[in-house]
């Protein structure tokens, strides 16, 4: 069955801050969305939402029609719904296998074998490029290697629906590359959705069939790459009035 979550006119009031206003998403297994917009807009707290990390003001959340909102984030990533972090946060104290067989065991597989999850384990960090790296410890990976392991992690609880918070930032334009080119053959090869926050517009761009824009925690903006680059709301919102008033 292809999992398919909604985000329905979702609100996030942290006092008298409105930090997402009447968000609404549809994201299906297999499908690449992405969530792009300016500094402050609302993009993680969104993610943090749907992960179950925050819990809506208003609003509902749904996985394949059933509303998990109200959930904890353990019992989301237990149903196929696993998010990165915006700094990658590995267990420095555990190797690179360590760290990928505790999401097998805790995540969608539900595999309290350990034998089976350090296996598993291995099999998900050479899909990555890690092999290499499996029995390093996590404090000695580089910038970019640390961010493979956190897309390792989430790929490693069996999740369905990847919530992926700028894993591309902070990157060479060669590590860029690699990184996109990764990306693609993996999504091509297991069918994972993704939701996408990005501001490396060229990673966003290439990589989703579907782009949402918010500003100010709401949404500006929806349609494909090439029509929300040209949408004056969203040149307005990252570059000025001006500009999207010379916008032909």
């Amino acid at each position: 069955m292809t999992r398919v979550l909604e985000v329905s006119d979702v609100h996030k009031y942290f006092g008298g801050v409105r930090a997402v206003q009447g968000v609404s998403l549809t994201v299906r297994e297999g499908q690449v969305v992405g969530l792009i917009g300016p500094n402050g807009s609302g993009k993680s707290t969104l993610l943090n939402l749907i992960a179950g990390v925050e819990k809506p003001t208003k609003g509902a959340i749904t996985l394949d029609g059933q509303r998990i909102d109200r959930w904890p984030a353990h019992r989301i990533v237990g149903q196929g719904i696993a998010k990165t972090h915006q700094i990658p946060k590995p267990f420095l104290a555990m190797t690179c296998r360590e760290n990928v067989a505790v999401a097998v065991m805790f995540g969608n597989h539900k595999q309290r074998q350990s034998a089976k999850a350090f296996d598993e384990a291995g099999r998900v960090l050479a899909l990555v490029g890690l092999e290499r790296k499996a029995d390093m410890m996590s404090s000695n990976l580089t910038v970019q290697e640390r961010k493979r392991l956190e897309f390792a992690r989430v790929l490693g609880t069996g999740a369905r629906i990847l919530l992926l918070d700028e894993i591309f930032a902070g990157l060479s334009p060669e590590e860029l590359r690699a990184a996109i080119a990764l990306f693609t053959k993996l999504q091509r090869e297991t069918g994972f959705g993704a939701v996408v926050v990005e501001h490396v517009m060229r990673a966003v761009l290439t990589l989703s069939e579907r782009v949402v824009v918010i500003e100010e925690g709401m949404k500006i903006a929806e349609g494909t790459a090439n029509e929300v680059v040209e949408d004056p709301a969203v040149i307005e919102a990252y570059l000025g009035v001006e500009a999207a008033r010379a916008t032909p």
